[in-house]
């Protein structure tokens, strides 16, 4: 038997993966593709995913095979440069192709130990009091003590477990591809630069190597299991920006909607949902993958906890009352987002007066604190600003906070050198350091680098670990 059961070996379900290695949790992962995906499409790291692989030493590994770019022009395509000072030292963009950084998430699954195999499609699965049974589609029986359905917006998973979907299919699909093209650049950027007047959702961008990113509406909502053809594009560049621009040579070809769903519930019994299997939207301000990213790292902690024994008694349940408010904001901004993108007259002047607010950096930094997800705040009750959100990488005696929290641990920043963590040492590190560069006493971080207590009261502290932690070893 496993411990846990990952259905999708995408960019969420292999950082479960990994996060529940890092306790050492039995984890199989299967993925219904024989091979993992071809297409090169560009996709971006905002800046709390790029915290989350520096918590985890992951950043270095993937820095090579990323481009920086600056943390600005994400809400609704707004050109606004990002404010001074964000809160992060990570405070930019990281653009990877999708393969590289599924290869590199699922190699680093495997280097901790968690087993993939792919061209292996979850068919059904029935769960009891100690486990789950999952059918395979040839008919294989496996079993594990828990199974989290991370396979994707069509998910397995999420319909056999009758959860709900509420939402708003299609109404609008955006054609989305790399190829080349047969005219000159400044042709092309005089041409889009006179179109992006009154079409938000067109661009034809230089990629590199003379490969350029296309964007152009499509004629109507389709079938997006199947992706669109060469033609497909020539014909909306032709009637949107009346020439095709001579486009050939496609790397890849793929369709979007508008569709904006949100599962009822993040788990039933032993069964739970992650990433686009629990929440899908538009891709406008690139947040999808960012989303399921850190479901992985809220819900990894939790679980090994479960597994191994320690969790307080409604711990697991915190993995749906913190994400589902977060993705209800997601789809919240990305349905605004949409609006504004829209030709209609009454939207491209909501569009002209967010322009204006957003030259207040006021409104801007809310915006990108949104989009990026460093302003999300987990309800952890009464308490200072920081306590429930994430603290930034900020430096100790020892070099860089999220340094120590590579092996998915919480941690006691104490800059009085007078508290413990006691019987939860094994849980939990302790660094005692009155130089760090923190305006509080002490804070309890959890595996994720949330503040979980803010504080110097050893017997509140207790408290607080019991409360995230479970009782104390004895």
């Amino acid at each position: 038997m496993f411990d846990v059961i990952i259905a999708g070996c995408g960019p969420t379900g292999a950082m479960l993966a990994a996060e529940l290695r890092l306790h050492d949790v039995r984890v199989l992962v299967l993925e219904r593709d024989a091979e993992p995906v071809s297409f090169v499409r560009i996709v971006g790291l905002h800046i709390r995913s790029i915290e989350l692989m520096a918590m985890r030493g992951l950043l270095e590994r993937i820095r090579p095979h990323a481009r920086q770019r600056p943390a600005g022009g994400f809400f609704a395509a707004i050109n606004k440069p990002a404010p001074k000072g964000l809160d992060s030292a990570h405070a930019y963009l990281l653009g990877i192709p999708q393969p590289v950084i599924n290869h590199l998430l699922e190699e680093h699954a495997i280097e901790l130990g968690a087993q993939v195999r792919r061209g292996c499609a979850v068919a059904g699965f029935e769960q009891d009091d100690q486990g789950v049974t999952v059918e395979l589609a040839g008919g294989e029986q496996l079993r594990g003590r828990y199974l989290v359905g991370c396979d994707g917006a069509r998910s397995t998973v999420r319909k056999r477990l009758g959860v709900g979907f509420p939402g708003e299919p299609s109404r609008t699909e955006t054609l989305m591809g790399e190829m080349r093209v047969a005219v000159p650049q400044e042709e092309i950027t005089a041409k889009v630069a006179e179109i992006a007047q009154s079409h938000q959702r067109f661009w034809i961008r230089p990629f590199g190597e003379g490969v350029y990113s296309v964007v152009v509406l499509a004629a109507g909502v389709s079938d997006r299991t199947k992706p669109p053809t060469l033609e497909d594009f020539r014909q909306q560049l032709r009637a949107i920006a009346g020439t095709d621009f001579g486009v050939h040579s496609p790397r890849w070809m793929s369709r979007f909607g508008d569709a904006t769903r949100l599962a009822e519930r993040y788990r039933v019994g032993r069964v739970l949902l992650a990433g686009d299997a629990a929440h899908i939207h538009p891709p406008t301000g690139g947040q999808g993958l960012n989303l399921g990213v850190q479901d992985a790292f809220n819900l990894g902690w939790k679980l090994a906890a479960q597994l191994r024994g320690w969790a307080p008694e409604a711990l697991l349940d915190t993995y749906h009352a913190e994400r589902h408010p977060v993705a209800e904001d997601v789809l919240d901004n990305t349905r605004a987002q949409m609006e504004l993108h829209s030709t209609e007259p009454g939207a491209q002047a909501v569009r002209r007066l967010l322009t204006e607010l957003m030259d207040f950096d006021e409104v801007n930094r809310h915006l990108i604190e949104k989009i990026t997800a460093i302003g999300v705040r987990y309800d952890f009750g009464e308490g200072p600003d920081l306590l429930g959100r994430r603290l930034r990488d900020i430096e100790v005696k020892q070099g860089h906070l999220y340094d120590l929290l590579h092996r998915g641990r919480g941690l006691l920043l104490d800059r009085t050198e007078r508290l413990s963590v006691g019987g939860w040492s094994d849980r939990v590190d302790h660094l005692a350091d009155p130089t760090a560069a923190l305006d509080a006493p002490c804070v309890l971080l959890r595996p994720d680098g949330h503040v979980a207590w803010i504080g110097d009261d050893q017997r509140d502290l207790d408290d607080h670990l019991s409360r995230w932690f479970g009782e104390p070893a004895t």
